[in-house]
C-alpha cells in the first residue's frame, strides 16, 4: 500500500490551475482520501480534470470541480439566435416593457421551443414573472425561480357564511396561533413524510439542507406570502355539487422556504459555469437534461416542490383542526416550477412556468387578486398558444420600493376598512394599490380559463416586514 504526501506542485504538474483549484484539491485529499492508495487518488484526480462537469454534484469532488469550470467557458459559449421566436402575449396593455424585453431575450435562446407572457407579467430575474418558456431538453434554474414550488392551496370548509359572521375573532386568533412567517419557525417540531424522502440523501447539497428544512416545515415565507380566511361564492351547478352560496375558505400562498432558495442559488451558479451566454442573457443559463448536473437539479427541484406542498398541508391541517371542521374540497397548484410536457405537434419539452398557473384542459387552479381583491378558482381550457398556462395573480403595478415611497399606512388602512378586511402583519410593499386590477387581468385571459368560483378575502395574515420574495 503506497501513500504519499501530496503537494501543490504535484497537483499543478497534473494540469490543475494554480490557486484556488489546487488548494481545493489538496483540501479534498486531506479531508476524504488520506487513507486511499496513491493510484486511487491519481485516478480520481485525472477523472475530475478530464471532465469537471461530471463531478459538479459529486459528494467528494464537487467543490474542486467547480474551480475548473471557468477553463471550459469558451468551449461552452452559446450565441443567441439573431431572430427571436414568436410568442403569445395576453393583456399586452397591462405588461411593462421590462418584462417584454426579458421575454424577448428568452425567445432567442438556442434551446427555446416556445413561449408565452401572461397578463400579470412583470420584471424578474432571468425569465420575467408571468413568463412561460418551453425548451428542448434543458432546464433553466432562473426559469423556475428562486422560490421553487411556490404555490396556491385552497381548502373550502364545511362552514357557511353565518359561521364567519359569528366567529371572526376565533378565526383571527387561529391564524395568529397556527401560522409562522419569514424568520419565525413553528414552536414545535412538525413531522411530515417528505422529510424522509430518499432524495435528501442522494445529493450532498440536499443533505446539508435537511436540518433547516425540518425546522421550517409548516411555515410560510415573507414578502407576498400569506395565509387567509375568506368566503368562496359557488354558483348553482358547481363542479362539487354543493348548494349554491358562500363557504368559509382557507387560502395560502407560499413555497419551499430556504430549501428551494439554496437549490436555486447553487444550480444557477452551476448553470452559469457550464453554459456561458452573452451578458444580457446570462441569467437564463441552462442545464442539459442529459448531464449529471441537469438530473441533479431536476431531482432537487421536485423535492422542493413536494416540500412546498407539505408546508401547505401542515398549515391547513393545523387551522382546520383549530376550527373543529372538515374540508369539502381542495384546489392547489404550483406556479414556480418546470414540467415535462408535449407541444401541440407532439414534441417533448420542458415547460417553465415562473409565476404562471398550469391551465391544461379541465385542470383546476387558483388565481388570487390582492389582500382586498377577489381571487378566482379556474378551470383550464388547454390553450396551446399559452402553453396551457394562465396568470398566477394580479401582478405588480408598483415595484416594492415604489410602493413604499408613494403609499402611506393611512391609505392602506382606508382601503382595508373599505373592503372589510383585517390585516395581521404585512407591509406597504404588499398594499392592494401596488397590484394591477385583477378584473382586467382575468378579462385578458378569457381564452385560457373559465371561472368556476370566486373567493373574497376577509382576514389576512402576512409576514409583518417588507422582506422581498420572488413569487
Amino acid at each position: 500500500m503506497k501513500r504519499k504526501v501530496w503537494s501543490g506542485k504535484d497537483i499543478e504538474r497534473m494540469g490543475f490551475p494554480a490557486g484556488r483549484a489546487v488548494a481545493m484539491v489538496l483540501d479534498t485529499i486531506h479531508r476524504h482520501l488520506r487513507k486511499q492508495d496513491d493510484e486511487i487518488i491519481l485516478a480520481q484526480l485525472n477523472a475530475v480534470l478530464a471532465s469537471p462537469t461530471s463531478f459538479l454534484t459529486h459528494e467528494v469532488w464537487s467543490r474542486a470541480a467547480q474551480e475548473l469550470l471557468p477553463v471550459e467557458r469558451k468551449s461552452s459559449a452559446h450565441a443567441l439566435r439573431s431572430q427571436r421566436m414568436a410568442y403569445a402575449i395576453y393583456g399586452s396593455q397591462h405588461v411593462d416593457e421590462s418584462a417584454r424585453h426579458q421575454m424577448e431575450i428568452a425567445m432567442k435562446l438556442p434551446v427555446t421551443a416556445g413561449g408565452a407572457l401572461m397578463a400579470d407579467a412583470h420584471q424578474g430575474y432571468g425569465l420575467p414573472i408571468g413568463g412561460v418558456l418551453a425548451t428542448h431538453n434543458a432546464v433553466i434554474p432562473y426559469g423556475v425561480g428562486v422560490d421553487i414550488g411556490c404555490r396556491m392551496s385552497m381548502s373550502v370548509l364545511a362552514l357557511e357564511e353565518k359561521y364567519f359572521q359569528r366567529h371572526r375573532t376565533t378565526m383571527k386568533q387561529a391564524l395568529v396561533n397556527h401560522t409562522w412567517f419569514g424568520r419565525e419557525i413553528p414552536d414545535k417540531r412538525r413531522e411530515h413524510a417528505v422529510l424522509d424522502d430518499p432524495a435528501f440523501r442522494e445529493l450532498p447539497l440536499l443533505q446539508t439542507l435537511h436540518g433547516k428544512a425540518a425546522r421550517q416545515i409548516g411555515s410560510s415565507g415573507s414578502g407576498n406570502h400569506f395565509v387567509e380566511f375568506g368566503l368562496t361564492d359557488l354558483p348553482e351547478g358547481n363542479a362539487w355539487k354543493l348548494a349554491a352560496g358562500k363557504y368559509v375558505t382557507l387560502l395560502s400562498h407560499s413555497g419551499s422556504r430556504a430549501l428551494g432558495a439554496e437549490i436555486a442559488r447553487y444550480y444557477t451558479k452551476v448553470a452559469k459555469s457550464v453554459c456561458h451566454l452573452p451578458h444580457e442573457a446570462e441569467q437564463l443559463a441552462w442545464l442539459d437534461m442529459d448531464t449529471e448536473a441537469g438530473q441533479a437539479y431536476w431531482l432537487a427541484m421536485n423535492l422542493a416542490g413536494a416540500y412546498a406542498k407539505a408546508n401547505h398541508d401542515l398549515i391547513h391541517e393545523g387551522l382546520v383542526h383549530a376550527l373543529g371542521t372538515s374540508v369539502l374540497f381542495r384546489v392547489e397548484n404550483h406556479h414556480n416550477f418546470a414540467w415535462k410536457e408535449k407541444l401541440s405537434d407532439g414534441a417533448e419539452v420542458i415547460v417553465h412556468r415562473k409565476g404562471a398557473t398550469p391551465a391544461g384542459e379541465g385542470v383546476l387552479g387558483i388565481i388570487p387578486g390582492s389582500m382586498t381583491a377577489p381571487g378566482f378558482i379556474v378551470r383550464g381550457k388547454g390553450n396551446h398558444q399559452s402553453l396551457q398556462s394562465a396568470s398566477h395573480g394580479a401582478g405588480r403595478l408598483l415595484s416594492r420600493s415604489a410602493a413604499k415611497q408613494t403609499l402611506t399606512r393611512k391609505m392602506l388602512r382606508q382601503e382595508l376598512e373599505r373592503c372589510d378586511v383585517e390585516l395581521l402583519g404585512g407591509g406597504l410593499d404588499e398594499a392592494p394599490m401596488a397590484y394591477k386590477d385583477i378584473h382586467h387581468v382575468m378579462k385578458a385571459q378569457h381564452e385560457l380559463v373559465d371561472i368556476v368560483g370566486i373567493f373574497e378575502p376577509k382576514i389576512v395574515r402576512m409576514c409583518g416586514d417588507d422582506t422581498p420574495a420572488e413569487d
